[in-house]
């Protein structure tokens, strides 16, 4: 879809929530790159997400024309299952925070970040956006996924009953440089990282990784993520004829986003193998849960607007355990 005119200008005064974290530090380095200036960011200790009043306050003073909502709490299997109530609790209390303050501020476009595990554990293959709510939640990040959908209609809701222009994007596994690789919090594409290059830097013999290896996960690069945000809060109006429709030929106001192309867990430890140059065995623990068994989605909707990922696995993951080694390096110069 091309639209001559932007939906949001390089003079928008623009709140990026989350510009630490990984996503949203990438967002925040694509819009300067492409010419935003009015970049607006706020640390945790000058305003806590959390607070309804702060934000409130917050929003009635900087009055940002355009929010990215890349604040979230997130890890993998372990830390989804050690702590579900603050995976629900706080991604709750913080989007509907900075959602309804952004509503009741006249916010001009808000862009809302979900997660591919909104869909059920067996949705069909590849998962179109009607797989949502079709049937039961993998249970590991069940938490985490409700909160994701809470979101996502509350979006959908404020733009039904009072014209808010909120939309969604719903990205696939997240990987590349400030990713968390820690092995208790992370995801398994950054604790493989570690795992691999940490047993290279110690020959050690073998590597331990969770699960059979059987799992299928699609990875999507954040500095490709990033490119679809800004990609869609300039050019995906939900309102227009062309814009991409459900099957009951309802606008829709959530799109996937991803490569189209998936991995076997046991393929991605190999390859991450070959790429730090470790030759030892690598072991399975099959005691550890694989969660879902397969999730790659169907991103033909945002393809259709003119966006694709560019950045391939390997490439991606070569410049991703490049800047863990060197992280690793500075960390230890201190």
């Amino acid at each position: 879809m091309k639209n001559i005119k932007k939906l949001i200008s390089k003079d928008d005064l623009i709140f990026i929530a989350g510009h630490k974290g990984m996503v949203g530090k990438s967002i925040f380095k694509e819009l300067k790159n492409k010419g935003y200036k009015n970049l607006i960011t706020v640390s945790k200790k000058d305003l806590d997400l959390r607070s309804k009043s702060k934000v409130a306050d917050w929003f009635k003073e900087n009055k940002p024309n355009v929010v990215v909502i890349a604040a979230a709490k997130v890890g993998g299997i372990e830390a989804n299952k050690n702590y579900p109530t603050e995976f629900l609790l706080d991604n709750l209390i913080i989007q509907n925070n900075v959602i309804e303050s952004a509503w009741r501020n006249n916010t001009k476009r808000l862009l809302f970040l979900g997660s591919s595990c909104i869909y059920p554990k067996f949705a069909k293959q590849p998962i179109t956006e009607e797989e949502l709510l079709t049937s039961s939640l993998e249970k590991t990040n069940e938490s985490y996924a409700i909160a994701k959908i809470a979101g996502l209609q509350l979006c959908k809701s404020l733009r039904y009953q009072y014209g808010f222009d909120a939309i969604s994007l719903m990205p696939t596994n997240l990987y590349g440089p400030g990713d968390n690789f820690d092995l208790s919090n992370g995801h398994v594409l950054a604790a493989l990282i570690k795992k691999f290059c940490d047993a290279k830097s110690k020959s050690d013999l073998e590597v331990k990784c969770w699960g059979s290896g059987k799992p299928f996960r699609e990875f999507l690069h954040v500095n490709d993520l990033a490119k679809a945000c800004i990609f869609c809060l300039e050019n995906w109006n939900p309102k227009d004829s062309q814009s991409p429709r459900d099957e009951n030929n309802n606008p829709l106001t959530f799109l996937n986003v991803g490569t189209g192309k998936d991995i076997s867990i046991k393929e991605l430890a190999i390859l991450i193998a070959e790429i730090t140059d470790y030759s030892g065995e690598i072991i399975w623990d099959k005691t550890k849960p694989d969660g879902t068994p397969k999730k790659l989605l169907d991103i033909s909707r945002i393809n259709n607007l003119g966006w694709e990922a560019k950045i391939s696995l390997r490439e991606g993951l070569e410049s991703t355990i490049e800047h863990y080694k060197n992280s690793k390096q500075n960390t230890h110069a201190f």
